[in-house]
């Protein structure tokens, strides 16, 4: 018997060498590799005139306006630059609000009257450009025949190169705005609500007594990533259609035993990680750490801290980098928060915190954080803002794939709440309580074997449970999708810890009244805590338990997409935005439509690729196997006359049922999917997505389950999730 494509594929794994070929850069110190095909600092200072290179630094870190006058020079020394590198054409790389990057490429190229050619790029190229804003998601900014759109040049984070075997393109990060200014992007906002948490933090420090020249946040996001033999994965129409599979049995095995992570990782994926590493150092890209994580087939990389608008933009260029070299290993990288059912699904940790113009950690408790009066006074703000903005933060991190992810095994729930560890605990309630908090000795690990040095102890243990812990000098939100962007996340974290310090800086001033500040000082924090101390918890996020006593402090419990945006538009929220510059109120209403309207699309794209397999190619197998069992028991009925066939009976009897259930799921699929086609709102749209759509998916997907776990295996006609999470 020939054997099925599925089976070809498994024996085309087995039998072919992954081993790529090693490029020239691989085997450069890493020293030269990184950052060599970015137009940064060191580049600037080479190739820039003294004086355009000194306004262009000013603008880089002191946030000032850089003169029109500077464009040419600046655009002149980049051509040059990205010429010599074998750059052909430039683009204006920005962010638009479907969630992924754009681009449109303009060659260098410019004919002279005497014939032939030159390179040219202009000041006014490299500032502004016009791509085409009509098809883009505006969430009702733009109507469809409104098309003008510009792209704004953001010197703060550096040009690079992207290279193919044919040549290089320059890639200069941009904004993205309509004709009327408002933005379109996902970039805009973010460096916005950047501005207003420098402007607000500057402020609550003064109040303190402290000058610092510039504050910015800092973000390191870890991504998680699953990758599978691209063979299996082009027969699976789900994964190709929606990134994540819509059927699949359980596997005999999975994650229970626990085994891949931080396992030795398989060579073939070990040359990957090599070489999407050796990548993206040279495009700047400080990737730090890499590890197998839970589920099989899952890994993790992680980046160093850098300027949360520069981590945005490299997160996003790393999400598109890993799709490239994956293809390159015959891989395909899935970034789904919940490809396959059962295991562990992707997300991506946040780690944000703050840091001054040399460098310092705002949020470095140091070696006695219960003297350390900044740290305090921070900490407060930041516990202010997330109670006091929950429903911003889940709507940040809402989408249809993360619902799938939340709350399960992997991932915190919906409840937003924050971890601080005992110590810090321990400080908080002796501050509402009006005590002095105590200090804390550092203890030492004693492992009782002679030749193991002793090991410092962190002053607490880490909750991978909870939504927003806090871990050593830093914040990590890990509720993050994998294949989100992290612009909207930390524009909320930006904006709402803008707020609270904000008022933490009026409220002392006014109590302070010109006086000593200092028990001023101490009545904020202790107010501030004592009415927001609700949103801390210490224990097991995942228990019944929690989200009972979650209810009774009054803290949301925003438990899907559709339920997380509801009041994302608010009035409240609308005039918080508008306060501080970060959106206006047609901004704001625009990121709920768009995102609404996302949901619905990726709903809608599931339900019908859905149908799809189930009618095309799972009803057709079970068919057949139910034509060859009955077959067989007429077959041997006839030869055997007098013997007892009840158990094929029973074998065929429960095919049967399973294909009429099936047919009678995908009809119901239908109507429902007519219904959410037929809703032009977007937020009642998403509710019947919710509602209707999704149960009815879940009712076709245990009867082909079920079906996979009887239909003969040579006549299956998918990739199980043995061989798509197994096979290297």
């Amino acid at each position: 018997m020939s054997p099925t494509p599925r089976q070809q594929a498994l024996r085309n794994i087995a039998e072919r060498s992954f081993a790529p070929p090693r490029s020239g850069r691989q085997h450069t110190p890493l020293t030269e590799v990184f950052g060599c095909l970015v137009f940064n600092d060191a580049a600037q200072r080479r190739r820039l005139p003294r004086e355009v290179y000194r306004a262009l630094r000013h603008t880089i870190d002191q946030g000032r306006s850089l003169s029109a006058d500077y464009a040419d020079a600046i655009a002149d020394a980049m051509k040059d630059w990205a010429v010599e590198h074998g750059a052909t054409h430039y683009t204006h790389w920005f962010q638009p609000m479907t969630g992924l990057t754009a681009e449109k490429h303009d060659s260098f190229l410019s004919p002279v009257v005497e014939g032939g050619a030159i390179h040219s790029f202009r000041g006014k190229e490299l500032i502004q450009g016009e791509p085409d804003a009509s098809s883009f998601p505006s969430g009702g900014i733009r109507a469809t025949f409104e098309a003008r759109g510009y792209t704004a040049w953001d010197p703060t984070s550096p040009a690079f190169l992207r290279e193919t075997p044919y040549g290089s393109t320059l890639c200069i990060p941009t904004a993205f705005c309509s004709w009327t200014g408002e933005a379109l992007d996902t970039k805009t906002p973010l460096l916005r609500s950047c501005e207003a948490l420098e402007d607000k933090t500057r402020r609550l420090l003064s109040v303190l007594g402290e000058t610092v020249e510039r504050v910015h946040a800092t973000v390191g996001p870890e991504q998680e990533y699953f990758l599978i033999d691209r063979e299996l994965y082009n027969l699976r129409p789900d994964l190709v259609s929606c990134g994540r599979t819509l059927f699949g049995a359980r596997p005999p095995k999975g994650q229970e035993l626990e085994d891949h992570y931080f396992s030795i990782t398989p060579e073939r994926v070990m040359n990957y990680m090599m070489d999407l590493e050796h990548e993206l150092w040279s495009l700047g890209v400080p990737v730090k750490t890499r590890h197998n994580e839970v589920a099989p087939h899952q890994f993790e990389m992680a980046p160093l801290y850098e300027n949360v608008s520069i981590a945005t933009d490299h997160n996003m260029l790393a999400m598109e980098v890993m799709q490239k070299i994956a293809q390159r290993h015959g891989l395909k990288c899935l970034l789904h928060e919940k490809p396959f059912a059962g295991v562990n699904g992707s997300g991506k940790h946040n780690n944000w915190s703050m840091a001054d113009e040399n460098g310092n950690n705002l949020l470095d408790p140091g070696h006695t954080p219960h003297d350390n009066m900044r740290f305090i006074v921070l900490l407060t703000g930041i516990i202010e803002a997330v109670d006091r903005h929950q429903d911003l933060i889940r709507a940040s991190i809402a989408s249809a794939g993360n619902d799938h992810r939340l709350g399960a095994n992997e991932a915190p729930p919906a409840i937003i709440s924050i971890f601080l560890g005992s110590e810090l605990e321990e400080i908080v309630e002796a501050l509402v309580q009006g005590g002095a908090a105590k200090s804390r000795e550092r203890a030492h690990l004693k492992l009782g074997v002679s030749t193991l040095p002793p090991l410092p102890q962190d002053s607490s243990d880490r909750n991978r449970t909870s939504p927003f812990a806090f871990t050593g000098n830093k914040f990590e939100l890990r509720a993050v999708g994998s294949d989100q962007t992290i612009a909207y996340p930390n524009m909320v974290i930006n904006t709402i810890v803008a707020e609270a310090f904000d008022r933490m800086a009026t409220e002392i001033e006014k109590r302070a009244n010109g006086g000593d500040a200092k028990d001023a000082i101490q009545a904020v924090v202790k107010d501030t805590l004592t009415k927001h101390q609700r949103i801390l918890f210490s224990g097991d996020n995942y228990t019944e338990e929690w989200q009972q006593e979650a209810a009774k402090r009054g803290l949301l419990n925003l438990k899907d997409t559709p339920t997380a945006l509801a009041n994302f538009a608010s009035q409240e929220n609308c005039k918080l935005f508008e306060k501080y510059k970060v959106l206006t109120r047609r901004e704001t209403e625009s990121r709920s439509n768009v995102w609404h309207t996302a949901y619905v699309h990726r709903v809608g794209v599931e339900a019908l690729a859905m149908l799809d397999i189930a009618r095309s190619a799972i009803l057709p197998a079970a068919i057949a196997y139910q034509r060859n069992v009955a077959e067989s028991i007429n077959a041997a009925r006839t030869a055997s006359a007098g013997i007892e066939f009840s158990t094929q009976e029973e074998i065929l009897t429960e095919v049967a049922e399973h294909i009429a259930f099936l047919k009678r799921g995908c009809d119901e699929l239908v109507v429902a999917h007519h219904r959410l086609e037929a809703e032009s709102d977007p937020v009642a749209g998403s509710i019947l997505a919710r509602d209707g759509v999704l149960p009815a998916m879940v009712a076709v997907r245990a009867r082909t389950d079920r079906l996979e776990e009887l239909v003969d295996d040579h006549i299956w006609p998918l990739p199980k999730y043995s061989e798509l999470l197994f096979s290297h």
